[in-house]
């Protein structure tokens, strides 16, 4: 898996690709990340990217041919059959869901590109561009932070980068916990500042501590996030158990007459 990332800022990416769990990946080349700047694919000695927006209003634009010329060398270097996909993050992209980067992590991987300023020439975006991805409803300064996430949600899932195999699939969003919310961690001490670790987790019953899970499971998801306890619901991956527990909850969250 390759990604390459057009970026006018690369020396953000050094502490991200040097620590973690994930540095394994990245120093073994499980999963190859290559930098590239515009700035050395444009012309004149002030090395120009951007300019002032036709029309006016504020800010300034990438300009299209040194991102032209720089996806030019990364062609040619990847000498794929097929040309990977390019991936500019904007906040009119796809949201970054579990699902989105599932599939992202089966593929053989993707040009990332890292907008700046008020964005890229539209020109450049309706010739090249395959895919917008979004972090969310905000807007960031670039889209490295972006970039970095992918990366880095992706990388998790391949084989071997986790010490345990297993780990990612307990986590919020998995099918493998039905879409919904994970529940709380506890460690040692077992009583903290007065505080003790729930009854169920220290009773070293396997069935009861899986129950005690699972309701917290979907005690948080129906707090913070209903909308994927309806899509678990659609998709039949409530129990009856779940539901009479969603019902008492919900009942118990009804304001007092």
């Amino acid at each position: 898996m390759r990604f390459d990332v057009i970026t006018l800022f690369p020396e953000l990416f050094a502490p991200f690709l040097t620590t973690g769990v994930t540095r394994r990946a990245y120093e073994s080349g499980q999963v190859q990340v290559r930098l590239w700047n515009p700035r050395d694919f444009s012309e004149g000695s002030y090395r120009r990217v951007d300019d002032r927006p036709f029309g006016g209003g504020p800010g300034m634009v990438m300009m299209a041919e040194p991102l032209a010329l720089c996806l030019d060398a990364i062609r040619g270097e990847r000498a794929e059959t097929a040309p990977a996909p390019v991936v500019l993050f904007s906040p009119i992209g796809q949201p970054l869901k579990h699902s989105v980067v599932e599939d992202w992590a089966k593929s053989a991987g993707a040009v990332l590109l890292c907008g700046r300023y008020e964005g890229v020439d539209q020109r450049f975006i309706d010739a090249h561009v395959d895919c917008q991805i979004s972090l969310g409803d905000f807007v960031l300064s670039g889209g490295e932070i972006a970039a970095m996430a992918l990366i880095d949600a992706v990388t998790r899932l391949q084989p071997g980068v986790l010490n345990d195999e297993g780990s990612h699939q307990l986590d919020s969003f998995n099918p493998a916990l039905d879409g919904l919310l994970d529940c709380p961690a506890y460690t040692r001490p077992e009583n903290w500042r007065g505080i003790s670790v729930p009854a169920e987790m220290l009773s070293g019953h396997h069935a009861e501590i899986e129950r005690w899970r699972r309701e917290q499971r979907l005690a948080l998801t129906l707090v913070r996030r209903p909308e994927l306890l309806d899509a678990a619901r659609a998709n039949g991956r409530l129990t009856p158990r779940d539901e009479a527990f969603l019902a008492a909850k919900g009942a118990g969250m009804l304001p007092k007459p």
